[in-house]
């Protein structure tokens, strides 16, 4: 979240001033015709009113009555590889610092840099989640929100992580095989076909379509841009006021 420092709020007061104590030197001219009149009643409100604007600021920056926390949210893409999952979730994720929505990106690409001896089995696919979980409940504990994109391919991962995190979005970016395979920059698909790569999701391995996502994203009827406006949408909704 971000805050007023000291210097913003007198460079706010100041920049009000020169609007209030312009008009306030224009009527007392008006009414008495007397510039140096006008003026010094200009000078001597401005000194006084800047120090009284300063600390009315702060004081109501202290009080909490009025204010509406942000609860964390967590946005979860998942989808078979190549659907689009990390292209639309860059994209909400720009469009969600816009709004100055305290927020963080993961990416199962990155993770996996990070932590390379990660298996694909089903079994070490679910152990990951649960550490991908707890790093997000980490976050959200500091009131920070999160946009997720991970194959996550079975359902008791899913359920794990909706579980385990508050506000959990489920966003199942569809796409078919045929599709994912023509946009299959680079050649994973092709490699799991040879046998190259084991526990690959369609082909080797399966993936079980999400029974209940809160956002279901056709990326055969919708462009990207189109998919993360309808999602942000969804967030300010619910989430983001």
């Amino acid at each position: 979240m971000y805050k007023d420092t000291n210097r913003r709020s007198v460079v706010k007061g100041l920049s009000w001033r020169v609007v209030a104590t312009s008009t306030t030197t224009a009527i007392v001219y008006v009414f008495f015709d007397r510039l140096d009149l006008a003026i010094a009643a200009g000078m001597i409100e401005t000194v006084l009113k800047v120090g009284l604007y300063w600390g009315h600021e702060r004081i109501w920056h202290k009080i909490r009555w009025g204010r509406e926390q942000i609860e964390p949210f967590n946005l979860w893409f998942t989808g078979l590889p190549l659907s689009g999952k990390t292209t639309i979730a860059d994209l909400v994720y720009e469009k969600l610092r816009l709004l100055q929505v305290p927020i963080e990106r993961i990416d199962s690409s990155d993770v996996r840099k990070l932590i390379p001896d990660i298996g694909y089995s089903r079994e070490d696919r679910n152990r990951h989640m649960q550490r991908i979980g707890h790093l997000i409940q980490r976050l959200q504990n500091n009131s920070v929100s999160t946009v997720a994109s991970f194959v996550s391919p079975y359902r008791e991962s899913r359920k794990a992580i909706r579980q385990m995190v508050k506000n959990n979005i489920v966003v199942y970016v569809k796409a078919d095989l045929e599709t994912c395979k023509k946009r299959d920059y680079k050649g994973v698909y092709e490699k799991a076909e040879r046998g190259e790569l084991k526990n690959f999701t369609g082909i080797s391995d399966v993936y079980e379509e999400p029974q209940h996502a809160d956002i279901v994203i056709d990326t055969d009827k919708l462009s990207p841009e189109e998919a993360a406006d309808i999602i942000v949408h969804y967030v300010r909704r619910h989430y983001v006021k």
